[in-house]
């Protein structure tokens, strides 16, 4: 097998190409091809074969808007072992191509049983291409991984390898715009194949605006203007990979550039007509766009402001008929699910069909299920890559009609290229009349709780309590208040109650404290329990690591109220915290299964001579770290140690004037050889925390586990004082089950 030969500089000369792109656009970038004029057009996975002159590379390189790289094809060797193809390779003419001047880089994709890993690839054909430069012009080219002359691009398949050069010198999807990305930015092809998809150059083309309410750092926005604006893709591209060819033709590139930049500063005056903007909630996210719309020079075209989601509205200040409300919202990887991310793809739903009517909408998502959140019935689906990541892109059509009134909604799109047609779910308001009489009844009782509880909260000032606890049978749930932040779990309903009317309780619930809160629905932490399959007792939690300050007396705590089935502060405990706070000046302080460690913080803050902190879970000890930091306490005086509890009890010498014992109903810890039972284990675990009990101290013994009886034997060993309704608030009146508490000294000390 032979090098393709070198074509003469012809316009018409035939080569061969390869179009790369991620899996689901190869549709897109044949379309391309095909307004280029290219021939033998085929279609394979992730990637376009055509044939076409030379001028074709040079304007996909240019123009393509989709495709990862232009691949210009120079030969198929059948050796599929590294040293057959290091025979083949290395007498080929590649001095007909590359210089010794040059520098080169290989890109190697593909294994097999002889060839296990690309960088072991890359170097044998690199090691043939260079032996075989050395024997003919007696010199070598220097190689440059980053920014080389010329970048060669092999792709290892069953059949052998296929050797080209990358015309781009690089993925396409750099556009010379992106000054800054955010924590999971939005490939700027898979952005373009979006609005592509989405019907966004017909939009532009009739005068319809775009708005992005969640633009990140503006990804979405600046492929938009690209595309409305008529600018290269590539027009900012600093390199390129086949400038050093003896090819090749650089009047035609510099033609093909020129017309490039013309249309460009023809399209700005078009995009001055169109309104683009996007918004955002979180400042860092609008100032990084801001940073690359400058960059990219089009700050007069894209607007962008820090706002959230419930203030999108449509532009006012010229009326607009219709455009296309585009969105990348967190889907799972990039900010972690949790039960909120329903309602926040649901928010969406509400927010375009309240004030967008005659537009069009596409959520681009992590799954079918949360674009079936929106509440809309879909259009058109399409299953596509963001990088490795598999996501999901549905279009909605914005009418008065297309609103799903609740989870089982009877209406069904007809069209059948709809491959998964979607029933949505409840619609969330913040206006009272809108509430269907469970959430009425619901709303009554929680407006009933909150003034029951206002003049308490705020003359202890207490800013995280439990606003409501199952007070009513058909509403199981709990609702806390963390300082003006919801967070909502759901009790376990029970097997006879069908899971569809579990969940339309649950979206009253939401609903009302939509209403009472005047905030979204997306702003509300939900924890929902549901029978699954496996061990999964809850519905996956996130991995936002998106902790926020409280402040309870005068320790500033860290909660969670996404991440974990617990938010890292046990608000019925509040009151047990207090008297340890107030007990603990000048003594030694031990705080037995630790969890975050607010109680040592009290204790410290307090004035405990020293703090021992035991647990088994690195997150929470690492959580509890930061808590002390928080409040600048430090690590040698407040020791943090993770240990096995029991263990840890039989082993230290140190006595403690007050101890904390507060363990779990239950652990099956894949951290320890054996489980644990509060009810069965109570005895050992509270007799080898009393050896650590100085004789005049007190250990504090309390448990959440329903109907725990202290051991009898327990009450005849030591002074067990019951002391549960001396440690409940007025929140946790109507469950004064919610843990029980003992005061437990030695026979010999009384008061």
């Amino acid at each position: 097998m032979q090098l393709m030969r070198l074509p003469e500089r012809s316009a018409t000369a035939t080569l061969h190409w390869f179009f790369s792109c991620a899996k689901g656009l190869e549709p897109l970038v044949r379309a391309e091809l095909e307004s280029l004029g290219a021939t033998d057009i085929k279609e394979t996975t992730a990637g376009v074969y055509a044939q076409g002159p030379q001028v074709l590379g040079l304007r996909m390189v240019l123009w393509s808007r989709v495709s990862n790289r232009v691949i210009r094809l120079l030969g198929d060797f059948p050796g599929t072992t590294a040293q057959a193809l290091y025979d083949q390779l290395s007498v080929q003419s590649w001095h007909a191509w590359i210089r010794p001047s040059h520098s080169i880089a290989v890109d190697f994709h593909g294994t097999n049983e002889s060839i296990r890993n690309t960088q072991f690839g890359a170097q044998k054909v690199k090691d043939a291409v260079v032996d075989s430069i050395v024997q003919e012009a007696g010199a070598r080219p220097n190689v440059d991984k980053s920014q080389p002359d010329i970048r060669l691009n092999c792709r290892l398949r069953p059949q052998g390898l296929s050797v080209g050069i990358d015309y781009g010198n690089g993925s396409l999807h750099w556009r010379g715009y992106r000054a800054q990305g955010g924590a999971a930015p939005l490939k700027e092809t898979l952005a373009a194949a979006i609005l592509m998809r989405a019907g966004w150059p017909d939009i532009a083309a009739q005068g319809g605006a775009l708005i992005d309410p969640m633009c990140g750092t503006g990804t979405l926005l600046l492929e938009a203007a690209l595309i409305a604006g008529d600018r290269a893709s590539g027009l900012n591209r600093l390199q390129f990979g086949f400038e050093s060819l003896p090819d090749f033709n650089s009047d035609q590139w510099r033609i093909l550039r020129g017309d490039a930049e013309k249309r460009a500063q023809a399209g700005l005056e078009t995009l001055k007509t169109l309104e683009i903007r996007g918004y955002d909630a979180d400042p860092k996210a609008i100032r990084a766009a801001q940073s690359n719309i400058e960059q990219l020079g089009l700050a007069s075209v894209i607007k962008v402001s820090v706002r959230g989601l419930n203030e999108l509205t449509k532009p006012t200040h010229r009326p607009i008929e219709s455009g296309l409300v585009i969105c990348n919202p967190p889907y799972g990887t990039r900010l972690g699910e949790s039960g909120s991310l329903r309602y926040l793809y649901n928010q969406i739903g509400q927010k375009v069909s309240a004030g967008f009517e005659n537009w069009h909408l596409a959520v681009l998502a992590g799954e079918v299920s949360q674009s079936k959140a929106v509440g809309l019935r879909s259009y058109k689906q399409y299953s596509l890559f963001n990088g490795a990541l598999p996501v999901h892109l549905a279009l909605f059509e914005i009418s008065a009609s297309n609103y799903w009134k609740s989870l089982g909604g009877s209406e069904r799109s007809d069209n059948p290229d709809n491959r998964a047609e979607s029933p949505g779910s409840t619609t969330f308001t913040q206006s009272e009349e809108g509430l269907s009489n469970g959430a009425r009844m619901f709303l009554n009782r929680l407006r009933k709780n909150r003034k029951r509880l206002r003049a308490w909260s705020e003359r202890e000032g207490v800013g995280c309590y439990r606003l409501y606890d199952a007070d009513m049978p058909e509403y199981a749930v709990a609702v806390d208040d963390y300082q003006g932040r919801l967070h909502v779990a759901e009790y376990q309903a029970p097997k006879q109650i069908d899971e569809t009317a579990a969940q339309r309780r649950l979206d009253e619930v939401v609903q009302a404290l939509c209403v009472e809160f005047k905030i979204e629905a997306s702003a509300i932490a939900i924890k929902q329990r549901r029978r699954q399959r496996g061990d999964a007792q809850y519905q996956k939690q996130g991995n936002t690591g998106q902790k926020f300050r409280v402040k309870e007396g005068q320790a500033d705590v860290l909660v969670n109220l996404n991440d974990y089935l617990d938010t890292g502060l046990f608000l019925d405990h509040r009151p047990l915290r207090a008297r340890l706070f107030e007990e603990c000046q000048g003594k030694r302080f031990l705080n037995l299964f630790c969890y975050t460690g607010v109680a040592s913080i009290q204790a410290a803050l307090g004035g405990a001579r020293k703090t021992v902190s035991v647990d088994l879970s690195n997150t929470y000890l690492n959580w509890y770290r930061e808590n002390l930091v928080l409040n600048g306490l430090s690590e040698t005086t407040h020791k943090v140690i993770r240990a096995d509890v029991l263990s840890w009890l039989t082993e230290t010498p140190e006595s403690f004037d007050v101890i904390l014992l507060d363990p779990p109903s239950f652990s099956n810890s894949k951290k320890t050889e054996e489980s644990f039972d509060v009810q069965r284990d109570q005895v050992p675990l509270v007799d080898a925390a009393m050896t650590r009990l100085d004789p005049k101290g007190t250990l504090y013994f309390s448990n959440n586990r329903r109907g725990f009886k202290l051991a009898a034997e327990l009450t005849e060993r030591y002074r067990c004082q019951y002391i549960s309704q001396q440690t409940l608030d007025p929140d946790f009146e109507r469950n004064p089950k919610i843990h029980q508490c003992w005061a437990i000294t030695q026979l010999g000390k009384h008061g």
